[in-house]
């Protein structure tokens, strides 16, 4: 044992940490956190492009085997130790790099996730104008735009390549994108002013920290399904709605040996599900000690899947409705990738409503700003448990104005002609390479360095019921395996990035790698360094917990380290004297 903490301090800790009203506070929060724009516009359009309903079948797999036990795991931890995701690291110091690279990613998804939230805003508010300002041709955009109200082909009789005036919208009006080689830009005063809003909402939620963000759970999480629900049964009924809905989950069955499925998977799972980000044990640290974790657990994420599902009906029973009214087959010409299915697939099919497309449309992008607002909150939650963690007497309010300040400076250069660019590249290195590299290794010092057997104790002295052996099968082998494995694949099929198959710039590759680094290497510093100084050891010693390991509360502590002391010695005596049995033990983390 080493970086010995008195036990007093650590019970003046948690006694200084605050916690949730209710068990029903902590469930808002957490579909508010895990329920966002993952399952409204990513999943859609991955599952489309990743084989409709074999998409489907692979997520599936991959939610049970990865997605679900990381989620579980990371209530756990953070509910047992009540602290935040750098602070639970002393669960094995020598991984504590994990966190401060969780934390870099965070501050970064939340830069340009506050960047969507613009973007969401100012669609938002134009969705109050009749008609539908997307559904217009400007005079400036020429010969280029052509009225999609007609069922003719993109291309005119100049042999001019045409675009709907909901894709020249967004791209001319909203973006003024110009080309990746031209850089940046400078930033649209709109939608500065659309990020300043967003921010300014995120801060009157969280100043006072959870006291203020639990009751805003309850809005957050429950009203984006009453308008969700509603576009739903508005698009089951349209005509043609079923043709989307059926062209979504027809299995393309040969996608499911190709690797990059599961890939799409694994990220979507994360994505969605928000697990190695630090909001699930961010807020299951503001749980009480006996706090039925289970119940919740299953809950969100069996919510999380379904919405999900969802969200994908409607959306593609919308456009299936598009591909009706302009007499099309091929999907391909109305469904866009990414942010396009959000801001141009979508705004466009909703434009066709006979009956009051503006509504629908204002429903729809309140629905993605809420959702939006509420991952938000969660994400800025986390770097204010972090700094409040570390910094005890700094105000709640002014971590959050600093963050707020922070965040919206960056945020600036993803309102630009060039800023979704930013916000891919961003993604890409921040959203998912620092986060399936830390999330391998996060398993890994969990499961196999503290050692399953230790954990699933820890679990059973806190619930008062030992989790069952499929939990101890994920934990043990089946999430690091098929996490290491999809990191392999992930750095063995490195290719070029591409936005609107343009690559980047160096400069731009430049940036990406230069934020890789920095959210690998607190890992691999820290990692070095203890290995460094405590080279004396043996290498199962390196690895142990430090003093401050364990429950927070002083009376919790003291029965968790006797109920540990008599699990470690039930396996010694269930071992005899066997060397082979016992040395197998201590590589496997018994004890």
């Amino acid at each position: 044992m080493s970086n010995h903490i008195p036990e007093e301090t650590v019970e003046e800790l948690h006694s200084n940490r605050a916690t949730w009203g209710n068990s029903i506070e902590f469930l808002m929060s957490t579909i508010s956190f895990s329920v966002g724009l993952g399952n409204v516009w990513r999943f859609p359009h991955t599952a489309y492009e990743n084989g409709g309903g074999a998409f489907v079948i692979a997520y599936l797999i991959v939610l049970f085997i990865v997605g679900k036990p990381l989620y579980y795991m990371e209530s756990i931890i953070g509910q047992f130790t009540s602290r935040s995701c750098i602070k639970i690291w002393s669960i094995s110091p020598a991984f504590k790099g994990i966190g401060y690279g969780v934390t870099l990613s965070v501050f970064l998804v939340q830069s340009y996730y506050s960047g969507l939230t613009a973007l969401i805003l100012y669609y938002l508010i134009a969705s109050f104008q009749s008609p539908l300002p997307w559904t217009i041709c400007q005079d400036e955009w020429g010969e280029e735009c052509f009225n999609d109200n007609l069922k003719n082909s993109t291309i005119n009789e100049n042999s001019i390549i045409t675009k709907s005036s909901s894709e020249l919208f967004f791209l001319k009006t909203v973006l003024n994108e110009s080309g990746i080689q031209n850089g940046l830009g400078v930033p649209s005063w709109k939608l500065v002013l659309c990020l300043l809003a967003s921010w300014v909402a995120i801060f009157c939620v969280t100043f006072r920290g959870i006291e203020s963000s639990e009751k805003a759970s309850y809005f957050l999480a429950l009203f984006p399904y009453t308008i969700m629900i509603g576009l739903f049964v508005r698009a089951v009924t349209l005509d043609g709605a079923m043709n989307g809905i059926i062209y979504l989950f027809s299995p393309d069955w040969n996608k499911l040996v190709n690797p990059d499925i599961w890939y799409a998977a694994v990220t979507q799972s994360f994505f969605s599900l928000g697990v190695c980000a630090g909001g699930i044990t961010m807020y299951s640290s503001y749980n009480k000690f006996d706090h039925n974790l289970t119940r919740d657990v299953m809950v969100v994420t069996f919510l999380d899947l379904c919405t999900s599902l969802l969200a994908g009906a409607t959306i593609f029973g919308v456009l299936g409705n598009l591909a009706y009214e302009l007499g099309r087959d091929d999907f391909k010409t109305i469904v866009r990738s990414g942010t396009g299915l959000a801001f141009i697939s979508y705004p466009e099919a909703l434009a066709k409503f006979s009956v009051v497309p503006s509504m629908f449309a204002v429903l729809f992008f309140l629905m993605l700003f809420v959702l939006s607002l509420g991952t938000s909150v969660a994400l800025c939650s986390i770097i204010t448990s972090v700094i409040k963690d570390q910094f005890h007497s700094i105000l709640q309010w002014k971590i959050m104005l600093g963050i707020s300040v922070a965040g919206f400076g960056v945020g600036i250069s993803y309102c630009t002609p060039g800023g979704q660019y930013m916000i891919n590249l961003i993604d890409y290195f921040a959203g998912t390479f620092i986060i399936i590299f830390l999330a391998s290794f996060e398993i890994i010092a969990i499961a196999w360095v503290y050692g399953i057997d230790n954990f699933l104790d820890d679990m059973e002295f806190m619930t008062g019921k030992r989790p069952s052996n499929f939990w101890r099968l994920c934990w043990g082998c089946f999430t690091p395996i098929t996490l290491l494995t999809i990191l392999i694949y992930f750095l063995c099929t490195l290719t070029p990035l591409k936005y609107n198959n343009e690559n980047y710039p160096m400069p731009a590759y430049a940036v990406g790698w230069t934020i890789l680094a920095l959210g690998i290497a607190p890992f691999v510093v820290i990692f070095l360094i203890t290995i460094m100084k405590n080279r004396q050891k043996s290498m199962d010693n390196i690895f142990d917990p430090a003093d401050e390991w364990g429950p927070a509360n002083a009376k919790n502590r003291e029965e968790w380290k006797v109920f540990k002391e008599l699990r470690l010695q039930q396996r010694l005596n269930s071992m005899g004297k066997n060397k082979m049995s016992r040395l197998y033990a201590s590589l496997s983390g018994k004890f």
